[in-house]
Protein backbone atom coordinates (compact mmCIF):
# COMPACT_ATOMS: atom_id res chain seq x y z
CA UNK A 1 0.00 0.00 0.00
CA UNK A 2 0.88 3.64 -1.06
CA UNK A 3 0.02 6.87 0.23
CA UNK A 4 -0.73 9.42 -2.13
CA UNK A 5 -1.79 13.47 -2.13
CA UNK A 6 -4.39 14.63 -4.41
CA UNK A 7 -4.81 18.15 -4.39
CA UNK A 8 -8.30 19.04 -6.40
CA UNK A 9 -10.12 15.27 -5.17
CA UNK A 10 -13.53 15.94 -4.92
CA UNK A 11 -14.37 16.52 -9.00
CA UNK A 12 -13.68 15.36 -12.24
CA UNK A 13 -10.68 13.59 -12.80
CA UNK A 14 -9.29 14.20 -9.24
CA UNK A 15 -12.14 12.69 -7.86
CA UNK A 16 -11.66 9.25 -9.99
CA UNK A 17 -8.19 9.44 -9.68
CA UNK A 18 -9.05 9.09 -6.16
CA UNK A 19 -11.84 6.36 -6.42
CA UNK A 20 -9.24 4.36 -8.83
CA UNK A 21 -6.12 5.02 -6.05
CA UNK A 22 -8.52 3.51 -3.24
CA UNK A 23 -9.82 1.09 -5.15
CA UNK A 24 -6.34 -0.24 -5.91
CA UNK A 25 -5.65 -0.53 -1.98
CA UNK A 26 -3.41 2.62 -1.18
CA UNK A 27 -4.27 5.23 1.63
CA UNK A 28 -5.62 8.67 -0.41
CA UNK A 29 -5.18 11.94 1.06
CA UNK A 30 -7.37 14.36 -0.95
CA UNK A 31 -8.20 18.08 -0.67
CA UNK A 32 -11.26 19.87 -1.66
CA UNK A 33 -12.44 23.49 -2.40
CA UNK A 34 -15.55 24.38 -3.77
CA UNK A 35 -16.95 20.53 -4.13
CA UNK A 36 -17.34 19.44 -0.71
CA UNK A 37 -16.49 15.86 -0.35
CA UNK A 38 -16.83 13.13 2.52
CA UNK A 39 -16.14 9.72 1.56
CA UNK A 40 -17.35 6.48 3.86
CA UNK A 41 -13.88 4.09 2.37
CA UNK A 42 -11.22 4.03 5.20
CA UNK A 43 -8.03 4.42 2.69
CA UNK A 44 -9.48 8.00 1.36
CA UNK A 45 -9.32 11.26 4.04
CA UNK A 46 -10.78 14.24 2.53
CA UNK A 47 -9.63 17.51 4.01
CA UNK A 48 -10.53 21.21 2.85
CA UNK A 49 -7.51 23.60 1.12
CA UNK A 50 -7.79 26.51 -0.94
CA UNK A 51 -4.84 26.39 -2.52
CA UNK A 52 -4.89 30.61 -3.52
CA UNK A 53 -4.24 30.80 0.27
CA UNK A 54 -0.97 33.26 0.77
CA UNK A 55 0.03 30.39 3.23
CA UNK A 56 -1.23 26.71 3.07
CA UNK A 57 -0.97 24.34 5.72
CA UNK A 58 -0.73 20.19 4.98
CA UNK A 59 -0.14 18.80 8.66
CA UNK A 60 -2.98 16.42 8.15
CA UNK A 61 -0.40 14.08 5.99
CA UNK A 62 1.90 11.54 7.38
CA UNK A 63 5.70 11.84 7.19
CA UNK A 64 5.91 9.76 4.27
CA UNK A 65 4.20 10.81 0.71
CA UNK A 66 5.30 7.95 -2.13
CA UNK A 67 3.29 11.03 -4.74
CA UNK A 68 1.43 14.10 -5.30
CA UNK A 69 -1.37 14.63 -8.13
CA UNK A 70 -2.00 18.43 -8.61
CA UNK A 71 -6.12 18.78 -10.60
CA UNK A 72 -6.90 22.31 -9.81
CA UNK A 73 -7.59 23.91 -12.86
CA UNK A 74 -9.29 26.28 -15.43
CA UNK A 75 -10.87 26.38 -18.91
CA UNK A 76 -11.67 29.71 -19.31
CA UNK A 77 -11.44 30.52 -23.49
CA UNK A 78 -11.68 34.41 -24.45
CA UNK A 79 -10.25 36.18 -27.55
CA UNK A 80 -7.50 37.85 -26.42
CA UNK A 81 -8.05 41.27 -26.69
CA UNK A 82 -11.34 40.74 -23.79
CA UNK A 83 -8.88 39.34 -20.79
CA UNK A 84 -7.69 41.45 -18.43
CA UNK A 85 -4.20 41.23 -17.29
CA UNK A 86 -5.49 40.12 -13.98
CA UNK A 87 -7.16 37.27 -15.54
CA UNK A 88 -3.81 35.76 -16.46
CA UNK A 89 -2.02 36.76 -12.88
CA UNK A 90 -5.25 34.65 -10.99
CA UNK A 91 -4.80 31.39 -13.71
CA UNK A 92 -0.85 31.31 -12.81
CA UNK A 93 -1.82 31.67 -9.06
CA UNK A 94 -4.12 28.68 -9.31
CA UNK A 95 -2.54 26.38 -12.26
CA UNK A 96 1.25 27.54 -11.32
CA UNK A 97 1.75 28.90 -7.52
CA UNK A 98 -0.53 26.78 -6.05
CA UNK A 99 1.35 23.45 -7.81
CA UNK A 100 4.53 25.26 -6.30
CA UNK A 101 3.06 25.87 -2.90
CA UNK A 102 2.20 22.26 -2.12
CA UNK A 103 5.34 20.89 -3.36
CA UNK A 104 6.99 22.92 -1.74
CA UNK A 105 5.58 21.73 1.70
CA UNK A 106 5.30 18.41 1.06
CA UNK A 107 8.90 18.02 -0.25
CA UNK A 108 10.58 16.43 2.62
CA UNK A 109 7.56 13.72 2.71
CA UNK A 110 8.48 13.09 -0.22
CA UNK A 111 11.65 12.74 -0.51
CA UNK A 112 11.36 10.20 2.33
CA UNK A 113 9.58 8.13 0.24
CA UNK A 114 11.71 5.30 -1.40
CA UNK A 115 10.75 6.05 -4.89
CA UNK A 116 8.21 8.91 -5.27
CA UNK A 117 6.37 10.65 -8.19
CA UNK A 118 4.68 13.89 -8.91
CA UNK A 119 1.90 14.02 -11.67
CA UNK A 120 0.84 17.68 -13.34
CA UNK A 121 -1.79 18.54 -15.77
CA UNK A 122 -0.83 20.41 -19.24
CA UNK A 123 -3.39 20.86 -22.32
CA UNK A 124 -2.81 19.52 -25.70
CA UNK A 125 -3.53 23.45 -26.34
CA UNK A 126 0.23 24.31 -25.64
CA UNK A 127 2.06 21.98 -28.29
CA UNK A 128 -0.34 22.88 -31.02
CA UNK A 129 -2.26 26.28 -30.16
CA UNK A 130 -5.67 27.24 -30.52
CA UNK A 131 -7.54 30.18 -30.64
CA UNK A 132 -8.87 31.84 -27.98
CA UNK A 133 -6.27 29.50 -25.44
CA UNK A 134 -4.13 32.35 -24.76
CA UNK A 135 -4.90 32.07 -20.74
CA UNK A 136 -5.06 28.59 -20.08
CA UNK A 137 -1.92 27.64 -22.70
CA UNK A 138 -0.19 30.51 -20.90
CA UNK A 139 -0.05 28.82 -17.84
CA UNK A 140 -0.17 25.33 -18.80
CA UNK A 141 3.18 25.84 -20.55
CA UNK A 142 4.19 26.95 -17.46
CA UNK A 143 3.70 23.80 -15.92
CA UNK A 144 5.69 22.15 -18.53
CA UNK A 145 8.58 24.01 -18.11
CA UNK A 146 8.51 23.13 -14.45
CA UNK A 147 7.88 19.36 -15.00
CA UNK A 148 11.06 19.04 -16.27
CA UNK A 149 12.89 21.20 -14.37
CA UNK A 150 11.53 19.87 -11.52
CA UNK A 151 12.39 16.23 -12.95
CA UNK A 152 16.06 17.15 -13.75
CA UNK A 153 16.42 18.56 -9.91
CA UNK A 154 14.66 15.96 -7.70
CA UNK A 155 16.14 12.87 -10.06
CA UNK A 156 16.73 9.91 -8.97
CA UNK A 157 14.57 10.26 -5.84
CA UNK A 158 11.29 11.91 -7.22
CA UNK A 159 10.01 10.83 -10.48
CA UNK A 160 7.99 14.07 -11.92
CA UNK A 161 5.89 13.87 -15.40
CA UNK A 162 2.61 16.01 -16.65
CA UNK A 163 -0.16 15.02 -18.79
CA UNK A 164 -1.50 16.73 -21.68
CA UNK A 165 -4.98 15.83 -22.29
CA UNK A 166 -7.89 17.04 -25.17
CA UNK A 167 -10.87 17.97 -23.88
CA UNK A 168 -12.38 15.85 -21.35
CA UNK A 169 -15.89 15.01 -19.92
CA UNK A 170 -15.41 16.84 -17.14
CA UNK A 171 -17.88 19.24 -14.68
CA UNK A 172 -14.80 21.92 -15.89
CA UNK A 173 -15.62 21.34 -19.60
CA UNK A 174 -19.07 21.20 -18.87
CA UNK A 175 -19.95 24.35 -21.08
CA UNK A 176 -18.17 23.24 -24.17
CA UNK A 177 -19.81 19.98 -24.21
CA UNK A 178 -23.53 20.58 -22.97
CA UNK A 179 -25.39 18.99 -25.99
CA UNK A 180 -25.41 16.37 -27.98
CA UNK A 181 -24.20 18.52 -31.00
CA UNK A 182 -21.60 19.91 -29.02
CA UNK A 183 -20.00 16.55 -28.00
CA UNK A 184 -20.19 15.13 -31.56
CA UNK A 185 -18.46 18.84 -33.43
CA UNK A 186 -15.66 18.11 -30.14
CA UNK A 187 -15.07 14.24 -30.71
CA UNK A 188 -15.09 14.40 -34.58
CA UNK A 189 -11.87 16.65 -34.05
CA UNK A 190 -9.66 14.17 -32.65
CA UNK A 191 -8.78 11.08 -34.83
CA UNK A 192 -9.98 8.52 -32.59
CA UNK A 193 -13.47 10.24 -32.71
CA UNK A 194 -14.16 10.12 -28.78
CA UNK A 195 -13.97 12.54 -26.26
CA UNK A 196 -11.76 11.96 -23.44
CA UNK A 197 -13.32 10.20 -19.97
CA UNK A 198 -12.41 11.18 -16.24
CA UNK A 199 -11.00 7.21 -16.28
CA UNK A 200 -9.17 7.46 -19.23
CA UNK A 201 -6.81 10.53 -17.45
CA UNK A 202 -7.39 8.94 -14.09
CA UNK A 203 -5.35 5.45 -15.38
CA UNK A 204 -2.92 7.69 -16.84
CA UNK A 205 -2.09 9.05 -13.53
CA UNK A 206 -2.30 6.16 -11.82
CA UNK A 207 0.08 4.50 -14.52
CA UNK A 208 2.81 7.42 -13.53
CA UNK A 209 2.42 7.13 -9.66
CA UNK A 210 2.99 3.20 -9.94
CA UNK A 211 6.10 1.81 -10.20
CA UNK A 212 5.25 0.64 -13.63
CA UNK A 213 6.57 3.93 -14.62
CA UNK A 214 9.76 3.73 -12.78
CA UNK A 215 11.85 4.67 -16.06
CA UNK A 216 9.97 7.47 -16.95
CA UNK A 217 10.62 11.53 -15.98
CA UNK A 218 10.34 14.61 -17.15
CA UNK A 219 7.93 13.61 -19.78
CA UNK A 220 4.47 15.72 -21.23
CA UNK A 221 1.89 12.74 -22.04
CA UNK A 222 -0.54 13.91 -24.87
CA UNK A 223 -2.93 12.14 -23.68
CA UNK A 224 -5.67 13.45 -26.63
CA UNK A 225 -7.23 10.84 -29.02
CA UNK A 226 -4.69 11.24 -31.46
CA UNK A 227 -4.88 14.86 -31.65
CA UNK A 228 -1.07 16.50 -31.24
CA UNK A 229 0.39 13.73 -33.75
CA UNK A 230 -2.43 12.76 -36.16
CA UNK A 231 -3.94 14.53 -38.91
Amino acid sequence: MKKFLIIGGSSGIGETLTETLSEAGHQVFATFNQHSKVSQKHNINYTSLNVMDEEIRLDFLPAVLDGMVYCPGSINLKPFSRIKPTAFEEDYKLQVVGAVKVLQFILPKLQASERASVVLFSTVAVQLGFNFHTQVASSKGAIEGLTKSLAAELAPSIRVNAIAPSLTDTPLAKKLLSSDEKKKANADRHPLKKIGTTQDIADMAAFLLSDKSSWMTGQIIHLDGGMSSIK
